[in-house]
C-alpha cells in the first residue's frame, strides 16, 4: 500500500521588518508633565520586545539602509531640521548642565500669540528660551543621541518604501522615537521627526499620485494632518480618543476638521470617547479605509500606533488584540503598497503580540 499524500500547501510569505540598532539610541530619560518630573513611556525597550515578537514569528527582519535628505526637506522646515540636529550640543555647550542640572533640553518659555499679542517676535539667542520656539510641549526632552535615533527611525521608513515600490506587498518599519505629531516647523509628543509624512512624500515621489494616510494611534496625529491639511494629493484619515474630552493633543483633532484649499475634504478625523473598545474603534477603521478608496490612492501609509490597546497606560480606549487584528484586516483588504510605521504603544508585556496582531493580515 504505498504512501498517499494530500496537496502540499502554499507557503505563505512572511512580513518584511525594518529596523536600526540606532533606534535604542534614544534616551529622554523623563518627561516633565504639569512642572513635575515623571519617567517616560518611550523607552528603548519597545524596539526590543517588538523585535523578539517578530523574529519569533520568523518573519524577515532587515536593517535599514541610509537615505539623504531630500525628501526630509520637502516635508520639514530646514531651520527646524538645523536647529534638532545641533540644539543638544548648543545646551551642552550653554553650562545649562553645569548651572542647573538639567542635561536634557526641555523648554521653558513658548512665544505663543498670548505673549506676542501684536508684537512681531524674533528667533531667540538663548538656547533655553530657542527650545520653546521649535518644541511645543515639556514632554518631548532631546538627549545627546535623539537626532541620531530620529534620523535612523526615518531611514527605517525610507527603506520600506524602497522595498514596497520594488515589490513587495507591505513592510513594516520599527520607527522609534515615533513621529506623527511633527509638525512641518516643530516637534512634540515624545516625536521628533515625522516619519508617516516623509514616507507618504516618499511614495508620492515613486509615482504614486495619491496616497492614504491611515492613523490608529491612541492620539490624534497633529503633525501629519497640518503637513498634509492643504493638499488634494494625501489623504489622511485618523480615529484617536477625543481631545476634546481632556487628551492630547487637546487643541485639534475634532470632527470638523476636514482640510483647507485643494486639501479641503481629504482630511478626516473620528474621535471617540474614552472607555471606548472594539466595536466602535474597528467600524470607525472600517470608515477610514472606505474614504481611502475613495479617494483614489494608489498606496498606503499606516501610522501603527498601539497605545490604543486596554492594558496601554497613554490612553483611555479599549482596544483588544483581536480588534487590532480586524483592524489589520480592514486596511489589508485594500489591497494597497502598504507602509507600516511604528507610532505609539507603550505597555512593553503585549507591544509585540499587538504588532503582529496587526500586521499578519497584509501578507496572509
Amino acid at each position: 500500500m504505498g504512501w498517499q499524500s494530500g496537496p502540499v500547501p502554499t507557503p505563505q510569505p512572511s512580513p518584511t521588518v525594518v529596523w536600526s540598532p540606532e533606534t535604542r539610541l534614544h534616551r529622554p530619560d523623563a518627561e516633565i508633565w504639569v512642572g513635575v518630573r515623571t519617567e517616560g513611556t518611550e523607552v528603548p525597550e519597545r524596539v526590543d520586545r517588538i523585535l523578539q515578537a517578530v523574529r519569533d514569528e520568523q518573519w524577515q527582519v532587515v536593517e535599514a539602509t541610509s537615505h539623504d535628505d531630500d525628501v526630509l526637506a520637502e516635508v520639514h522646515d530646514s531651520d527646524f531640521l538645523c536647529h534638532l540636529g545641533t540644539v543638544h550640543e548648543r545646551w551642552r555647550e550653554s553650562g545649562i548642565p553645569e548651572l542647573v542640572g538639567q542635561d536634557r533640553v526641555v523648554p521653558y518659555m513658548f512665544a505663543t500669540e498670548a505673549m506676542l499679542g501684536q508684537l512681531p517676535g524674533r528667533l531667540p539667542s538663548a538656547v533655553h528660551a530657542l527650545a520653546g520656539w521649535y518644541c511645543y510641549d515639556t514632554m518631548t526632552l532631546v538627549g545627546p543621541d535623539t537626532w541620531r535615533s530620529a534620523r535612523a527611525a526615518l531611514d527605517c521608513a525610507l527603506t520600506a518604501v524602497d522595498l514596497v515600490s520594488d515589490g513587495h506587498r507591505a513592510v513594516y518599519a520599527v520607527c522609534r522615537p515615533p513621529g506623527h505629531h511633527v509638525t512641518r516647523t516643530g516637534y512634540g509628543g515624545s516625536c521628533y521627526l515625522n516619519n508617516a509624512a516623509v514616507a507618504a512624500q516618499a511614495l508620492r515621489r515613486k509615482g504614486h499620485e495619491n496616497v492614504a494616510v491611515v492613523d490608529v494611534d491612541a492620539h490624534h496625529g497633529n503633525g501629519t494632518a497640518s503637513i498634509f491639511y492643504d493638499r488634494g494629493d494625501v489623504f489622511y484619515g485618523s480615529v484617536h480618543v477625543d481631545p476634546g474630552a481632556g487628551w492630547f493633543p487637546h487643541v485639534v483633532g475634532f470632527a470638523d476638521e476636514v482640510g483647507s484649499g485643494e486639501g479641503e475634504g481629504t482630511t478626516l478625523n473620528v474621535p471617540l470617547s474614552p472607555g471606548t473598545g472594539d466595536g466602535p474603534w474597528c467600524d470607525a477603521v472600517s470608515l477610514l479605509a472606505e474614504r481611502a478608496a475613495e479617494s483614489g490612492a494608489t498606496a498606503l501609509v499606516v501610522s501603527l500606533g498601539l497605545d490604543a490597546a486596554v492594558d496601554d497606560p497613554e490612553s483611555p480606549l479599549r482596544v483588544s488584540r483581536d480588534g487590532y487584528a480586524r483592524a489589520g484586516s480592514e486596511l489589508a483588504e485594500l489591497a494597497l503598497p502598504t507602509v507600516l510605521v511604528q507610532e505609539g504603544g507603550y505597555h512593553l508585556d503585549s507591544l509585540g503580540g499587538l504588532v503582529t496582531a496587526f500586521v499578519t493580515p497584509f501578507v496572509t
